[in-house]
């Protein structure tokens, strides 16, 4: 493989696994641009949307396509390619070396086991119930109900492509153990309980991200990631009301 190729793989790994963990869209041309460049190559040419990466090493040079199919929330992996990017930029890489450490970060599973995430879930149900004024008899009910639901949400995402159903389920479930919860008499507002255990699942990072391509000029970008931020929000209100006409 030639030298040229090797830089274009290392380039469009890096912004694979950065999109792919939820970075911004300029964050990551930007790291692919510098990777280029301290590899030689001034004239990279790459622009990134939250589905695919185009790269060329040049305005005339052949363009390069990646799709990117799934995505998640995992800024472990974004540091780690961001530090991997900066030991190139000081020369301290070989473009083997830099090749094996990003495919390795590619492999990498999630930083944290999935039952420490849901113990996390857990923790911020509980602790965002007594943030929005609940009652401390209801922290015990979030903590459960928030586990349930971030566990369910984990589950239906693994079964069901669209991630839409799989929140949508998941807040319907996190309503439906909040009003048992208060139907038996364990807690007290209900309206606290549910706010606060839908909290893991609401797409803070997302919106962020979105306000942030659009600041930084990409419009498609930012629009596509806001609009993506709209359906999970709706999903999960939706998935909450239908309770509320049951009940």
């Amino acid at each position: 493989m030639s030298e040229q190729k090797k830089i274009t793989k290392i380039c469009l790994l890096a912004g694979k696994i950065m999109l792919q963990s939820g970075a911004e869209t300029y964050r990551v041309e930007d790291t692919m641009l510098r990777i280029a460049a301290a590899f030689g190559v001034e004239s990279a040419q790459s622009h990134a949307t939250p589905t695919g990466i185009m790269f060329s090493m040049g305005e005339t040079e052949p363009t390069n396509f990646v799709r990117i199919i799934t995505r998640s929330t995992d800024l472990h992996k974004v540091t780690q390619v961001n530090s991997v990017s900066r030991n190139i930029a000081k020369g301290q890489l070989t473009v083997d070396e830099a090749h094996e450490q990003l495919h390795t970060i590619e492999l990498e599973k999630h930083a944290y086991p999935i039952y420490l995430q849901i113990i996390a879930a857990a923790l911020a149900s509980g602790c965002f119930t007594i943030m929005f004024q609940g009652q401390w008899q209801d922290f015990m009910p979030a903590f459960i109900v928030g586990a349930l639901g971030f566990s369910a949400s984990v589950l239906f995402q693994q079964m069901v492509e669209i991630r839409f159903f799989a929140e949508l389920l998941a807040s319907f479930i996190i309503g439906l153990c909040a009003y048992l919860f208060i139907y038996i008499g364990i807690g007290i507002e209900l309206d606290k309980i549910i706010i606060g255990s839908v909290m893991p699942l609401v797409p803070g990072l997302l919106i962020t991200n979105a306000v942030r391509d659009l600041m930084a000029g990409h419009l498609v970008s930012g629009l596509s990631k806001g609009a993506e931020a709209f359906l999970t929000a709706f999903a999960i209100g939706a998935g909450v009301a239908v309770i509320f006409l049951i009940i």
